[in-house]
């Protein structure tokens, strides 16, 4: 029989208590979580003084549920207490269920001095204090965890002896309520586990100066969850103890119907991301002062648009999927404007809508945003209204509705860049919250974007010197070239009649024009740098001259209408074709043939050379195509391309690409067309 021991035990965790007030007292008590700590110490004393004069009485069980509830004030005062501020709706849900479990418990232990004990009242109080067990354990391990790690040692102890005191009642009440016989010696040493919590709260005690205590979002949902969990449990057990007595078992249909409805709810809710969107949604409504935990999303964030290594994605797509993580959508794109100001789409994620086409109004809304940066609501603007964040209308192919918010970029007063997500499967309305954080995560993007570009202008401009070093060793060449020639013509003019210094001229010239070749091919062909002379000029007689010098070669196809005429400059259109040709021929097999198509549509004239090698990912059309020194080829310069569209813009043309790896590459050149010239008349003899 271990029953001597309840007494003294008891007794001795109430002097101690009571030891601990008037040390607490002398000391001085100036913060609420001072004052709220001193009343657990007092409640705790009473309660040890009534367990050793009448254990089990009312009179100790009512105690015991105040001590709870002053130990509950006291987590919920380091929890944020009356700052608003600091505190979250879920949390407060929290500590508002865990307090109600507890109200309950106070009604169960005064029904016993009204009615009698009796025995479903005492199972029922029992259930009561398993429950409230539980969820004030869940509280003290969330408290301590999500604590300022300069802090966790100071409440660390008393923490540590709030998990004693209601460990010990969980497992008392539990083997209480599944067999009470054999729970009397457990309850008779709990006086000895509470008298061992004062040193730990003495401890605590003289540290409650440095506690400072934060939740965050992932304590609020793991409380949540398992204290549904507990009620779940009690309420199941509390109604088949309730029912045990009645002549049938309702508690069976009850536990088949309830299990029912919550196979129906995971079947509802977890295949479908809409209906998951929407519970995320309410959730963060109602129980969050703000939707975002600004911590986890900046963390996210960065962490996405910071990754290095070759198996990371380009940074534009990275940039779409951080902003489209924190809004939860599906997918988006990245707009960003070329040096003559037109947009262009520059990576892609996950994106699904219509593809980007550009439209005469694509400049104007760049400048608007430039000058104005706001968030776009795509809803808002297809509405009409003026929250939407532009003046002017939605593009024709964002019509289809996939868009639903725009991020500008905008580094140094300048935009660099528009992120446009799609909608989630749940879409709702844009509010305040969301604008704050996206212009501040802008902010953070348009910098990282605006340093990857510099650092690209930066190896551009590193590749030009390369490329003037080799240039330099090269002149140094031809000017010994220049120099062997000169002496050859010089001498020419005395010993031209001499049988002997012809043959040595000839050598002469032949070394030198194969030393000339020679260094020809470690350059690329430059453009002509006379000036741009436009001209109707016919398009047939240039492009089929120029594929009959490859025919010898490679098998190149002529097709499509060529009797058009064209406003350019011979020479530079001439030039422009011959790169692009001389590229879709170096990136086809021999079996593969090249196509030339000609067209036109009564104002414009297109030149398509279509070839069927590797084709090219849309990065590397993006940032290594058109500049100069970037190329797929072993060997290649990667000048044809830039010298390309360089000679086309040159004439008032442009010059487009469509390629995708394996299926090969087309590029377009369009050109204004011309009426043709009329031939001059014949003067008769």
């Amino acid at each position: 029989m271990n029953g001597w021991i309840a007494f003294p035990a008891q007794a001795i965790a109430a002097l101690l208590f009571i030891a601990l007030i008037l040390w607490r007292l002398k000391a001085g008590v100036r913060l609420p979580a001072q004052r709220l700590m001193l009343a657990g110490f007092a409640l705790t004393a009473c309660w040890s003084w009534l367990g050793a004069i009448s254990p089990g009485a009312p009179l100790s069980q009512l105690a015991e549920t105040f001590r709870n509830i002053t130990w509950l004030a006291l987590l919920h005062s380091l929890s944020g207490g009356g700052e608003a501020v600091e505190r979250q709706r879920g949390v407060r849900l929290v500590y508002g269920a865990v307090g109600a479990v507890l109200g309950l418990q106070m009604v169960a232990d005064l029904l016993p001095l009204v009615l009698g004990a009796e025995q479903t009242i005492a199972v029922t109080a029992t259930l009561l204090r398993i429950t409230a067990a539980a969820g004030l354990l869940v509280l003290v391990h969330n408290l301590y965890g999500q604590a300022d790690p300069a802090s966790r040692s100071a409440i660390g102890m008393a923490m540590l002896a709030l998990v004693a005191t209601w460990g010990y009642d969980l497992n008392l009440y539990t083997l209480a309520y599944l067999d009470p016989a054999s729970s009397i010696g457990l309850a008779d040493w709990r006086g000895v586990m509470v008298a061992l919590t004062a040193p730990l709260f003495a401890i605590g005690a003289g540290r409650a100066d440095g506690w400072r205590i934060r939740l965050s979002r992932a304590a609020t949902f793991q409380s949540l969850s398992l204290l549904a969990i507990c009620a779940y449990f009690a309420t199941m057990t509390i109604l088949a103890t309730a029912l045990r007595g009645s002549g049938f078992d309702w508690s069976r249909p009850i536990l088949v119907t309830m299990l029912s409805a919550m196979t129906v709810a995971a079947m509802v809710l977890l295949p479908s991301p809409r209906a998951r969107g929407w519970v995320k949604v309410k959730l963060a409504k109602h129980l969050f002062e703000h939707r975002y935990d600004y911590r986890t999303e900046w963390l996210r964030f960065a962490d996405t648009i910071g990754r290095s290594g070759s198996d990371v994605a380009p940074l534009g797509e990275r940039l779409v999927k951080a902003f489209a993580d924190i809004l939860d959508s599906p997918g988006g794109l990245l707009l960003v404007a070329d040096d003559q100001g037109q947009v262009e789409q520059a990576a892609v994620w996950n994106w699904n809508g219509a593809g980007f086409a550009p439209d005469g109004l694509d400049h104007a809304r760049w400048v608007e945003l430039e000058s104005e940066p706001k968030i776009l609501d795509f809803d808002a603007l297809r509405r009409g209204e003026k929250r939407g964040g532009s003046t002017l209308p939605v593009p024709p192919w964002l019509d289809d509705g996939d868009a639903w918010c725009g991020v500008p970029l905008v580094h140094g007063g300048r935009l660099i860049g528009l992120v446009l997500l799609a909608s989630p499967d749940f879409r709702r309305a844009l509010d305040w919250e969301d604008f704050d954080l996206l212009k501040t995560a802008g902010r953070q993007a348009a910098s990282s974007l605006a340093e990857a570009h510099g650092q690209q202008a930066l190896a551009q401009a590193q590749r030009f010197d390369e490329f003037n070093r080799r240039f330099a060793f090269i002149l140094h060449d031809v000017k010994n070239l220049v120099s062997q020639l000169s002496l050859v013509a010089r001498n020419a003019e005395r010993h031209a009649d001499n049988p002997e210094f012809r043959a040595d001229m000839i050598a002469t010239l032949r070394g030198s024009v194969g030393k000339m070749t020679d260094l020809l091919a470690r350059l690329t062909p430059s453009r002509d740098q006379r000036v741009a002379r436009i001209e109707p000029t016919p398009l047939r007689p240039l492009i089929a001259a120029l594929v009959a010098a490859r025919r010898a070669s490679h098998d190149v196809t002529l097709s499509g209408d060529g009797n058009h005429w064209v406003l350019a400059d011979p020479l530079l259109l001439e030039q422009a074709i011959d790169h692009l040709l001389q590229n879709a021929v170096d990136a086809s097999a021999p079996s593969q043939g090249v196509t030339v198509r000609m067209g036109g549509d009564g104002s414009e004239v297109t030149i398509a050379i279509v070839d069927h090698g590797p084709g090219m990912d849309s990065d590397f059309i993006r940032t290594r195509l058109f500049q100069p020194f970037a190329s797929t080829k072993d060997g290649g310069f990667g000048v044809g391309a830039f010298e390309a569209r360089s000679l086309v813009a040159a004439m008032g043309g442009r010059l487009a690409v469509d390629s995708r790896p394996g299926k090969g590459s087309r590029f377009t050149i369009h050109l204004p067309e011309s009426q043709p010239l009329a031939e001059p008349k014949r003067k008769r003899a």
